[in-house]
C-alpha cells in the first residue's frame, strides 16, 4: 500500500484520488459521510415499519417491481437479490478495476442518497485497507447499472462468493476470516445498494481516463522531442497562427508545447530546415488539441460519477421520501469515453506519420532509417511495422460499442449504454499509445543525436533526451528494442 490515505466524503472524490486507492492507498471515512448514510437509513427503516412501497425495498425488482414482499421475504431479499444477479463471466477483472468500482461505492454511499446500512461502507473499507479484493468476471455490465458484475462483487463481499489471492481465486469466507474480518449482514436495500449503481463503470473510465491523460502527457513529449529531431518550424506555434482559429484544445495542447519547447535554438527566425513541415509536424497543436478537449470534458462527466449517487432509487432525507430515479444510466458517461478513444487515433496516426518521416532521408535529411548507410543496417526501419501495429490495435479498439433497444426485465429495462465496454477501450487505447510514444521518442533522440542538436534542445528537451537515454542508448547496430519501449512506457504511464 501506498503511505498517503484517501480520504472518501462523498463529494470531492478525484480520478488522482481514485486511481491511489486502486492501486493500494489507504482509505478513510468522513464522519460527515456516515452521519447522512445513517440520516438515510432512518428513512428506509420507517418506510419499510410502514409497509410503504419502495422499489427494490419492500418490492421486487424489474419485472417484478409490481410484486410486494412478504415479512418473510424481506428479511432474505437483499442476500438473494446478490446471489440471483451475481452472473458476470470471462476474464477475470484486473484488481485494481474492482478496488476502483469498490472506491466509487463506497464514496457515493457517503453521500447519504442510497440509504444503506452504514456499516455496508465500513465493511467496504475494511476490506479494502486489508488488501481483499472480490474476484470478477469482466463481462457483464450494459452501463445502465453495473448490476450483474456489482452483484458478483458484492456476493464476495458477504462471504459467498471468491477473493482474489496471490495463487488465484480463494473462497471469500476464506479470506474474510484469514483478515479477521465478519462476512457483511445485510438488511433491507443493502443488496440493492452493492448490485445497482454505477460504481464499476465509473471507476473503469476514471482509470482509462488517468491512462489516458498519461499518454497525452507523453505524446506532447514525443512530438516537442520529434520537431527537434526533424529541426522542423515552430512558427504555426506563435501567437499569430495560434490566434487565426482558437479553439479550445489547441489552445491548451499548444501552451503545453511551447512549454516543453522553452529555450531551443528552434524559436530563433529562420531556425527551422523548411518554410512548411509535413502536416503531422506542422499540425501538432490542432491534433492534440483534439485529445486535450476530449480529456478535459471527460474528466468534468467523470467527476460527476465519482461523487454522485449512481442509485434507484435514491433517498430524499428533507422529505422522508424514496424516489425513482435514472442515476445509474452512464451515456455521459461512454460518450466521453468514445470521444477520447476517437482523439487518440488522431494522435497515433500523426505519430506514424512523424516516425516515417523522421526515418526517410528525403524529409528529414538524416540518414536513412536513422543509421550509417550500410547495406545491412536495419536501423529504425522494422520499428515502423511495431509502429503500424499499434495503430492497427488502436483502432480497432476506438471503434464505437454498438446501441440496440434492451430486452431485459420483460421489455420494463428496456435502454442501456455500453460505457463500461467504451471505457475499457480507452483504457487500451491509452495504453498502446503510451507505447506507440516510446517508440517515437526512441526515434526522436536517435534523430537529434544524429543531426548534432543536442546542445540546440532547451533544458525540458534535454532532461527527457537524457531521460530516453538512460532507458536506451544510441543505435548504433541492429539490436532489439521491444524491452526498451516496454520499460520506457511504463515509466510514462507512471508505473
Amino acid at each position: 500500500m501506498t503511505d498517503a490515505a484517501v480520504r472518501l466524503d462523498g463529494a470531492t472524490l478525484t480520478v488522482d484520488s481514485l486511481v491511489a486507492a486502486a492501486r493500494g492507498a489507504r482509505v478513510t471515512l468522513a464522519p460527515e459521510g456516515l452521519a447522512r448514510m445513517r440520516a438515510s437509513r432512518a428513512v428506509i427503516d420507517r418506510a419499510v415499519a410502514a409497509r410503504r412501497p419502495v422499489y427494490g425495498v419492500t418490492t421486487g425488482l424489474g419485472a417484478r417491481a409490481g410484486a410486494v414482499l412478504n415479512e418473510a421475504e424481506l428479511a432474505a431479499f437483499s442476500v438473494q437479490t446478490l446471489r440471483g444477479r451475481a452472473q458476470a463471466v470471462g476474464a477475470p477483472e484486473a484488481a485494481e478495476v474492482v478496488r476502483a468500482g469498490l472506491a466509487v461505492r463506497l464514496n457515493t454511499l457517503l453521500s447519504g442518497l442510497s440509504g444503506a446500512s452504514p456499516g455496508v461502507a465500513e465493511h467496504i473499507v475494511a476490506c479494502l485497507n486489508a488488501g481483499l479484493t472480490p474476484f470478477v468476471g469482466s463481462v457483464g455490465s450494459v452501463g445502465a447499472s453495473d448490476l450483474v458484475v456489482n452483484a458478483t462483487v458484492g456476493l464476495a463481499l458477504i462471504g459467498e462468493g471468491r477473493m482474489l489471492g496471490p495463487d488465484g481465486p480463494t473462497p471469500a469466507a476464506d479470506a474474510l476470516a484469514r483478515a479477521g474480518i465478519a462476512p457483511l449482514a445485510l438488511g433491507p436495500r443493502d443488496g440493492l445498494a452493492l448490485a445497482g449503481h454505477s460504481g464499476h463503470s465509473a471507476g473503469l473510465a476514471a482509470l482509462a481516463h488517468a491512462a489516458a491523460a498519461a499518454a497525452f502527457r507523453a505524446a506532447q513529449d514525443a512530438a516537442a522531442l520529434s520537431l527537434e529531431g526533424f529541426q522542423a518550424t515552430l512558427a504555426p506555434l506563435s501567437p499569430a497562427a495560434l490566434g487565426a482559429k482558437p479553439l479550445p484544445g489547441q489552445q491548451g495542447a499548444a501552451a503545453d508545447l511551447i512549454a516543453r519547447l522553452e529555450g531551443s535554438a528552434l524559436w530563433a527566425p529562420g531556425a527551422g530546415r523548411r518554410l512548411q513541415d509535413p502536416l503531422s509536424l506542422r499540425h501538432v497543436a490542432q491534433i492534440h488539441g483534439a485529445l486535450h478537449l476530449a480529456l478535459a470534458q471527460a474528466e468534468r462527466v467523470i467527476a460527476v460519477e465519482l461523487n454522485g449517487a449512481g442509485d434507484n432509487p435514491v433517498v430524499q432525507v428533507e422529505t422522508d421520501e424514496v424516489v425513482p430515479t435514472g442515476a445509474y444510466y452512464t451515456a455521459e458517461l461512454g460518450l466521453v469515453c468514445e470521444t477520447a478513444s476517437r482523439a487518440i487515433l488522431y494522435v497515433a496516426m500523426a505519430q506514424i506519420a512523424r516516425i516515417a518521416r523522421l526515418l526517410d532521408t528525403r524529409h528529414s535529411g538524416l540518414p536513412t532509417f536513422l543509421v550509417p548507410e550500410r547495406a545491412s543496417a536495419s536501423g529504425f526501419a522494422p520499428s515502423l511495422k511495431t509502429a503500424e501495429a499499434l495503430v492497427a490495435e488502436i483502432a480497432h479498439a476506438v471503434q464505437p460499442p454498438a446501441i440496440w433497444p434492451s430486452v431485459s426485465a420483460l421489455g420494463v429495462e428496456d435502454a442501456f449504454t455500453t460505457a463500461p465496454v467504451a471505457a475499457r477501450a480507452l483504457l487500451r487505447a491509452a495504453g498502446d499509445l503510451t507505447r506507440l510514444c516510446a517508440l517515437e521518442l526512441l526515434v526522436g533522440a536517435q534523430a537529434v543525436d544524429l543531426a548534432g542538436r543536442r546542445a540546440a534542445l532547451g533544458a525540458p528537451m534535454a532532461l527527457l533526451h537524457d531521460r530516453v537515454r538512460a532507458v536506451s542508448p544510441p543505435l548504433t547496430a541492429d539490436r532489439p528494442l521491444s524491452s526498451e519501449i516496454d520499460r520506457l512506457a511504463e515509466a510514462m504511464a507512471g508505473r
